[in-house]
């Protein structure tokens, strides 16, 4: 069973992200939240598995909730970022702030469950087209200094390096087990080797930690 908090200061919404998850058999609502505060004390409270969290909210913003929620327990809950991306300019932030995905608010309802059910397995699978688009409109267009050093990709053998690209292109671990001709089990093997020796949580994290370091650029 999957236990699930609900942040969003809308009522209307969090009773209808209630009515989806209650009505599948493998999902809890464990509690409601109408900020980023009372996410982050209601998680600690409830220890939840993942915690679908809005963005923009008074007060307390989805942003801030969600750096509380990882600091606070870094083994702990996953935090699925909920954005209409197109006004929401921050959630590039969430994501380094240790969030493990994003959905769109208006995702079909079976969406939305597989999203959870990936983020709560800690595959962090988001849509990859999306996940480009976030991520080149946030890094590829800034003059801002990159955080990351090409150096710390000479941890890599050179074959975790090219799955390390391919990841942040936003292949699958399928497509990538076709395209360098192995199976998916050494695809795993290699995406495990990379988060362990780079530091990174989840795929998410590999994809930023890519455009930063300049594997990748925005439009390649």
């Amino acid at each position: 069973m999957t236990r699930v908090l609900v942040a969003d200061d809308q009522a209307l919404i969090r009773t209808g992200l209630r009515m989806i998850l209650e009505n599948a058999d493998d999902m809890e609502v464990v509690g409601e939240a109408d900020d980023g505060a009372a996410a982050a004390d209601l998680a600690a409270d409830t220890r939840p598995d993942v915690v679908l969290m809005d963005v923009r909210m008074p007060g307390v913003d989805g942003l801030e909730g969600t750096r509380r929620i990882c600091a606070a327990q870094p083994d702990g809950p996953r935090v699925l970022v909920l954005t209409t991306f197109d006004l929401d300019e921050y959630v590039y932030a969430a994501l380094r702030a240790g969030a493990g995905g994003f959905l769109l608010k208006d995702a079909l309802a079976a969406d939305l469950l597989s999203a959870i059910r990936a983020v709560a397995r800690g595959d962090a699978i988001v849509a990859p087209p999306i996940t480009r688009r976030l991520i080149e409109r946030h890094i590829g267009t800034s003059g801002d200094p990159l955080p990351r050093t090409t150096a710390e990709l000479d941890l890599l053998t050179a074959r975790e390096r090219e799955v390390l690209g391919l990841v942040a292109r936003g292949l699958s671990n399928a497509e990538i087990a076709a395209r360098l001709f192995v199976t998916e089990a050494t695809v795993k093997g290699h995406v495990s080797a990379v988060l362990a020796k780079l530091g990174l949580r989840d795929r998410v994290q590999a994809v930023i930690f890519s455009y930063e370091c300049g594997l990748v650029r925005a439009g390649t």
